[in-house]
C-alpha cells in the first residue's frame, strides 16, 4: 500500500512540475559556492512525502495563475525539512498550486542545504538564495504582471526559519545587488515555524545543520528572528498546533509578541492539536488554516 501510495505522489508531483516553469535561481556562478557534484535526489519517504536532499543548485518553480489580475501579488515558497532536507510536496508543489488557483503568482524555492562541502559559509547559503529570489521577483514585476509592492514569503518548519530570516535581516544583501532593489518582503506567512535558535526553543537539528554543534552566541543571537524584529519588519500569518512535539509553539508566540511589541500588527492561529509537519491539512480540526489564509489576505488588498 505504502508503495502505490508513493507512487501516486510521484505522479501527482510530477505532473505539477510538468507544468509549471523551472529556472535556476542564478544565472551564472553561484555566490559562496565550491566545486562539487551534484548529488540532488528525490524520494517519497515511508510516510508519503516528498523529500528532495543534497540541494546543492537552486532553482525556482514558478506557477502562475490561469486568470491573473494586473498587478497581483507574489508569493515565495521555503519548504522545510530542518535544514537538512527539502519536504517539497505538501510543503511546496502543492501550496503554490493552492495559491495559484487564488490568483497568486507561486515561487517554489529550492534553496541549497547548508553544507560545508558545497559552500565557504553553510550558514548564509540559504539566505542568499532567499534574497535572490525576492530580488529576481521584484526587478521582473513587469515581465510577471506582479505588484512590486506585494511580495510575499511563506515557509515551514525549517522554510519558516528562513522565511522569517530573510524578514528580519533584508537590510543587509549577502548577494550582488546592484541595482539596489529592495529584499524586504511585504508580508510573510510562517506554518508551524522555527523562529528562535536559543535553547529553550529551537529545533536543535534545524540550528546544528545551518550554525553548527557549537555556535558562537552571537551566531544564536543573530539567528534567532524574534530578537530581529523591528518597527519595519513585515506583517505575518503563522499557524502552529500547541502541541507540537519538534518545533515547540514558543517559535510562533515569542515572533508575534515581537511583532506586537513594535506594533506590526499580524495574525496568529493556534491549534490545540496537530503536531508537526501538517502542511495544508491538520487533520485534528475541521477548521482549515488556508481559509483563514486567504481572508487575511483579503484583508490586507493582498489577494
Amino acid at each position: 500500500m505504502k508503495i502505490f501510495i508513493s507512487v501516486i505522489v510521484l505522479f501527482s508531483t510530477f505532473m505539477q512540475l510538468k507544468a509549471q516553469q523551472i529556472m535556476p535561481l542564478y544565472d551564472d556562478k553561484i555566490p559562496n559556492s565550491k566545486p562539487s557534484v551534484n548529488k540532488e535526489k528525490s524520494e517519497v519517504n515511508s510516510d508519503a512525502i516528498l523529500i528532495v536532499s543534497d540541494v546543492s543548485i537552486p532553482t525556482i518553480t514558478i506557477y502562475k495563475p490561469k486568470n491573473p489580475n494586473p498587478n497581483h501579488s507574489a508569493v515565495i515558497i521555503c519548504p522545510g525539512g530542518g535544514y537538512g532536507v527539502l519536504a517539497a510536496g505538501h510543503e511546496g508543489a502543492e501550496v503554490a498550486a493552492m495559491l495559484s488557483s487564488w490568483g497568486i503568482t507561486a515561487f517554489v524555492l529550492r534553496y541549497r542545504l547548508p553544507n560545508d562541502n558545497i559552500m565557504k559559509d553553510k550558514s548564509i547559503g540559504p539566505l542568499q538564495d532567499a534574497q535572490k529570489v525576492i530580488q529576481l521577483v521584484r526587478e521582473n514585476c513587469k515581465k510577471w504582471n506582479i505588484d512590486p509592492a506585494k511580495i510575499g514569503i511563506m515557509g515551514f518548519s525549517a522554510g519558516g526559519h528562513l522565511a522569517a530570516t530573510a524578514s528580519t535581516h533584508y537590510e543587509k544583501a549577502l548577494i550582488d545587488n546592484p541595482k539596489n532593489t529592495s529584499l524586504r518582503p511585504d508580508f510573510s506567512m510562517l506554518i508551524y515555524p522555527v523562529i528562535s535558535f536559543t535553547d529553550s526553543l529551537t529545533h536543535m537539528g534545524s540550528r546544528e545543520n545551518l550554525i553548527g554543534k557549537q555556535p558562537l552566541a552571537e551566531m544564536i543571537r543573530y539567528y534567532s528572528n524574534e530578537l530581529q524584529v523591528t518597527a519595519q519588519t513585515p506583517p505575518a500569518f503563522l499557524v502552529h498546533a500547541a502541541d507540537d512535539g519538534l518545533v515547540p509553539v514558543g517559535n510562533s508566540i515569542a515572533y508575534y509578541e515581537a511583532l506586537q511589541k513594535h506594533k506590526v500588527y499580524s495574525e496568529m492561529h493556534l491549534y490545540s492539536h496537530g503536531d508537526h509537519g501538517f502542511g495544508m491539512h491538520n487533520k485534528s480540526t475541521a477548521d482549515a488554516w488556508t481559509d483563514r489564509l486567504k481572508e487575511w489576505m483579503t484583508a490586507n488588498k493582498w489577494l
